[in-house]
């Protein structure tokens, strides 16, 4: 009967396979090992001398056995050393850092890895980074085809959380992969790239990135205005390389050739050799070395490019940055001391223009041995960081004036209001014979002056009322000019442009003209001797934000208001306050300083912006932008004017009459007892019954009795305890057709700033004169 090595082959005419022998270390450690066993085994079967033959055998291979399995295991000692020793580096990185192996796993993560994107030992990459990124398995493959290219391997992605940028590194036994968010200056190129450029065959540069371009201080057009001397045709080579006006070896990388054009990467040519030095420069992030005093011992390539300083002989930390808040010297000293480790600082680069801010950190290190070996300084670039804070804080700064203006002015309304209402009724008594007469009127006048400088506090704070209706531009100016021209006088002259599909925008005609008024004054004055004052408009379309001193404007049709004068200009270290109220560069008794602070409040307010450009000897230009209208946006009804004023029709001075036995009853709730002494007075006179209250609390106790009757309320809007709002809503509920009449020395905005508006009420602002408050307590109770 055959067996089955002679049975016919199998179906499908497949052969029985040869058994397949062990291959890789693992396998000829152990066939080693085995094949010592055996020469053992056999060497105790003959003659002593076979023996120890069989056993000195035996002890050969088994030692060829153990010799992979012991070089394996020293290299994988090597290996863990060094990942241990790149992520003591990384420890002190604010951004998530993680190395991965070859298959993708990941070896080592830092403490903001861990936190952020959950990267544990063993994990897998692209579930890391798949909590940053929605497409962590192309990004991670794009950027290892770069590496294996030589090329810088970094992505900027965008989120919905906001732009990232991804940085795979070459170190040793793995990847490093670097997630940082990105700012605006990174945004545009600059920050911590390599220096490179693309260049043609024929040595034209095609592209050039920002961080190569702030070195050479230029933008150059052939490769040989940057490398002088022969060109390179050698990766790796080092050249020197024309950096402003001097020149300096730095170590050019090419890629290869494609389709006619190259990468040059520049580097500096004195990079580290040492094992410790290329895991510093494999790093993307700025580290420096330091010893206990501050003096650099050792720097990475992106400290190299953030600090050029770092190169000379000698360098220390106090003297490239300097610290904001205390000197560095002692927060070196604190931190080797042990006292402020891990504490980020904000320096300022020295001697940096434009000025450059770093946000360093710093920690003790330690030497292979465990024995402390100075300091370690990670470096951030915090330009863009500092520069927001300053735009928080000039914001803090104006709406602390802003809120301080607008109180001054809500006190000031409720004297003015006293001093005002008690004119009006001295007036009264004393008529146009009585020697009392032109003094009285003249309280009178001055009072309204003081009326009037209040509203541009308030015009600052943003809590003036506004009317707002459409206003063409082309109309209002031509109107305002008469009055301008004799603004100006003789010696100055005045000259309007308009340009063309000039659109009518959103605002107080009446405000805005006053904005203008302001301008061209101040424009005069800046021309003592005479000169030319231009005012323009224009259609300006904004297709991105504009951002500029400290304000972004979104994009949009924006009609834009030029006023130009060729005056004396303005310093610059008083531009950025010429907004803030009673700053003023003029002589004592020449101006106020709120001019230009209430041009700011109505622009602000009419949800425009305002920008000065000035250069001392040349001139200043101010700019107003303001929302231009749809062209088919319906009109808005706009008040009559006359000569570009809005006219209101005379109220006649109330003559005093006997009250009627059943009169209106008004309740007068107000917490000034000038102002409540005033109005209760005028409204006497006027027939009506009034009931007084100080507070909120009064006047509701006064109204919990139902037999109480009550026509009108009378209300301050801002009061101690309960404001007007709150207590008329309470009153309400019971009364629901109760009138009510707001009173305020701030605008008609604290009405609906919380809630919705109060229903059947009419809003009458302070200072307000007799006749003002009678006039409108007659129409509210008559309508």
């Amino acid at each position: 009967m055959p067996t089955r090595s002679d049975a016919a082959p199998l179906a499908g005419g497949a052969k029985p396979s040869a058994p397949r022998l062990p291959s890789g270390p693992a396998a000829w450690t152990g066939a080693l090992l085995a094949a010592g066993c055996l020469a053992a085994a056999g060497g105790t079967l003959g003659p002593p001398e076979v023996t120890r033959g069989a056993w000195m055998t035996a002890a050969a291979l088994a030692a060829a056995g153990l010799l992979p399995t012991l070089v394996a295991w020293a290299l994988r000692r090597r290996a863990a050393a060094r990942l241990e020793r790149l992520l003591s580096y990384l420890a002190h990185d604010a951004h998530p850092a993680l190395v991965s192996d070859a298959d993708g796993t990941v070896s080592g993560a830092n403490p903001a890895a861990r936190e952020r994107l959950g990267a544990r030992r063993g994990g897998a990459l692209a579930d890391a980074l798949g909590q940053a990124v929605e497409d962590p398995h192309g990004v991670a493959h794009r950027l290892r085809v770069c590496l294996d290219a030589g090329l810088e391997a970094r992505e900027d992605v965008e989120t919905r959380r906001g732009n990232l940028r991804v940085t795979a590194t070459r170190v040793p036994d793995g990847t490093l992969w670097r997630i940082d968010r990105l700012e605006p200056r990174a945004a545009s190129g600059g920050g911590g790239a390599l220096p490179s450029m693309t260049v043609s065959d024929g040595g034209t540069i095609l592209w050039m990135n920002a961080t190569l371009r702030d070195m050479l201080g230029r933008r150059p057009k052939r490769l040989s205005e940057v490398v002088p001397g022969p060109a390179p045709t050698r990766s790796g080579a080092v050249h020197e390389v024309r950096l402003g006006d001097r020149t300096e070896g730095m170590r050019l990388i090419l890629s290869p050739d494609s389709d006619g054009r190259r990468q040059v990467f520049l580097l500096p040519a004195d990079e580290a050799g040492s094992e410790e030095g290329e895991v510093l420069d494999a790093l993307p992030i700025a580290v420096l070395r330091l010893d206990a005093r501050g003096h650099v011992t050792g720097s990475n390539r992106m400290a190299k490019l953030l600090l050029p300083r770092v190169r000379e002989s000698g360098a220390t930390l106090s003297g490239m940055v300097e610290g904001l808040g205390r000197p560095v010297r002692a927060w070196v000293e604190e931190a080797a001391a042990g006292r402020s480790e891990h504490k980020a600082e904000t320096v300022r680069v020295t001697d940096s223009v434009p000025d450059l801010y770093l946000q360093i950190t710093l920690a003790r290190a330690l030497g292979h041995d465990g024995a402390e070996a100075g300091l370690v300084a990670v470096l951030s670039d915090a330009t863009e960081l500092k520069t927001m804070e300053a735009q928080f804080v000039q914001s803090q700064k104006m709406q602390a004036i802003g809120q301080l203006a607008g109180g001054v002015a809500h006190d000031f309304n409720n004297l003015l209001t006293a001093i005002s209402g008690n004119c009006d009724l001295l007036l009264m008594r004393h008529g146009a014979d009585d020697p009392s007469h032109d003094d009285l009127m003249e309280i009178h006048r001055n009072a309204g002056r003081a009326a009037a400088l209040v509203g541009q506090l308030l015009a600052f704070s943003r809590k003036q009322t506004l009317e707002l209706t459409d206003v063409d531009l082309e109309d209002t100016l031509a109107d305002l000019t008469h009055l301008l021209d004799r603004l100006v006088g003789d010696n100055v002259r005045l000259t309007l442009a308009h340009g063309e599909g000039l659109r009518p925008i959103r605002g107080d005609r009446r405000q805005l003209e006053q904005v203008v008024v302001n301008l061209v004054v101040n424009a005069r004055d800046a021309m003592p001797g005479g000169g030319d004052v231009r005012i323009e408009t224009a259609l300006h379309r904004l297709d991105a934000p504009l951002a500029r001193d400290r304000a972004t404007v979104p994009q949009g049709d924006y009609v834009v208001i030029s006023v130009a004068d060729e005056g004396s200009g303005i310093p610059p270290d008083r531009l950025s306050r010429i907004f803030e109220p009673f700053f003023t560069t003029k002589r004592p008794g020449e101006g106020t300083g709120l001019g230009l602070s209430m041009a700011y409040g109505i622009v602000k307010q009419s949800g425009g912006y305002i920008f000065a450009d000035s250069e001392v000897g040349q001139g200043t230009v101010f700019r107003i932008f303001l929302p231009a209208l749809a062209s088919g946006a319906d009109p808005v009804p706009v008040p009559p004017e006359e000569d570009g004023t809005r006219t209101v029709p005379p109220t006649p001075m109330p003559t005093a009459r006997r009250a009627a036995e059943e009169g209106p009853v008004v309740l007068l709730v107000e917490d000034e007892a000038p102002v409540r002494a005033f109005a209760s007075r005028a409204l006497r006179m006027q027939g009506y019954a009034v009931v007084e209250a100080p507070d909120a609390e009064a006047a509701l106790a006064h109204l919990a009795d139902g037999a109480a009757k009550v026509d009108l309320i009378v209300t301050d809007v801002m009061m101690p305890g309960m404001d007007g709002p709150t207590w008329v809503r309470r009153a309400l509920r019971d009364r629901p057709d109760m009138r009510t009449v707001f009173v305020s020395g701030y605008s008609q905005d604290a009405l609906s700033d919380d809630a919705a508006p109060v229903p059947n009420s009419t809003f009458l602002p302070k200072p307000f004169s007799l006749a003002e408050l009678t006039a409108t307590v007659a129409r509210v109770l008559e309508g």
